[in-house]
């Protein structure tokens, strides 16, 4: 008789569990099909005028004419891009907030912080991947050094001597620098700032003496004002094509690129990240989108929600390396 009732209960909560992951498939297709009805927001987790900001405000305005609302950008730099990733890890799953980032977030983040506030994996889904972001080493003019190669003997021979700034602890730029005195065995002090924007600002007024630049000085190079020595990518920038990258000098494998794209909370209906990602997509295949990226010598790149986790997945062992080896944190 025990054994019967306690059948009965099970066969119950398995009706009842059915019933409940059947009422949210079906409303979770209902706010599919009706959306979007009220204006989506793309917060951005570094401050304005970055390379994440940028796209984001390059693509926002054609996914507002596609999608029939507003769609509003908001910056909120910090800790990485942490500040914003986690607003956006803890928003509602309904497909009105969205997170603009580099790919550094979520792969390589893990790596830098003893705890974060959010699990990047768990608590965001990939949307669509926007752009494979390149890295130029760019020095200030004063420095006496003509190419790559005359900077990396400069470097060496003055350890300590030379700052670099970057966006922060981790970011791309930062660990473009570290695999350049990893492989070079140089010194030279890093100097973080909440954002590639306020480095630029110091490179430029020389208060840096280089960075690895993730596209937004190629006006200041183009004007003068900035010497660009090398990429440091696998292959050269078709912006600047007579520029070397840092493996054809001799720093084999050097590869800093990262992908920078768009997050929604996890559990945001599969209907709406579809329709984001053919949007968005569609969107990066447009002249003006192209020509912005790649006027910050990028490359846009459309994926589909798993190419772009699984790019992750790949940055994430290739960075995670280099962050264990040089033994560098966020906290």
């Amino acid at each position: 008789m025990r054994s019967f009732f306690k059948s009965k209960t099970l066969l119950r909560h398995i009706s009842y569990t059915f019933l409940a992951t059947s009422l949210i498939a079906i409303s979770g297709t209902a706010l599919a099909q009706t959306w979007p009805n009220k204006p989506v927001k793309i917060v951005v987790n570094f401050p304005p005028g970055g390379a994440a900001d940028q796209i984001a405000r390059a693509v926002a305005q054609p996914l507002q004419d596609a999608l029939g609302q507003p769609v509003v950008v908001e910056n909120k730099g910090g800790a990485g891009g942490n500040i914003g990733g986690e607003a956006v890890a803890k928003a509602p799953a309904d497909g009105y907030t969205l997170l603009m980032s580099s790919g550094g977030m979520v792969s390589i983040n893990p790596f830098l912080y003893s705890r974060m506030p959010f699990d990047p994996v768990k608590d965001l889904t990939p949307v669509a991947s926007a752009a494979r972001v390149l890295v130029f080493l760019e020095i200030k003019p004063s420095l006496p050094v003509n190419n790559a190669q005359e900077f990396l003997a400069y470097l060496k021979a003055n350890p300590g001597g030379l700052s670099f700034g970057s966006p922060g602890n981790g970011s791309s730029p930062h660990l473009a620098a570290e695999m350049m005195k990893a492989q070079t065995n140089a010194f030279a002090v890093h100097v973080p700032y909440r954002g590639a924007a306020p480095a630029m600002q110091d490179l430029l007024a020389g208060q840096l003496d280089f960075m690895f630049d993730p596209g937004i000085g190629l006006n200041q190079v183009r004007a003068g004002k900035l010497k660009m020595l090398a990429v440091g990518s696998l292959k050269r920038s078709p912006l600047f094509p007579d520029v070397p990258t840092l493996d054809e000098i001799g720093l084999k494998g050097f590869d800093a690129d990262t992908v920078f794209g768009f997050y929604a909370p996890a559990a945001t209906p599969p209907g709406v990240i579809t329709r984001l990602n053919q949007e968005i997509n569609r969107i990066l295949g447009t002249q003006a989108v192209k020509d912005r990226i790649q006027g910050l010598g990028g490359e846009p790149m459309p994926l589909t929600p798993q190419e772009f986790a699984a790019k992750a997945t790949e940055d994430a062992k290739r960075f995670g390396s280099l962050i264990k080896e040089r033994k560098i944190t966020g906290d």
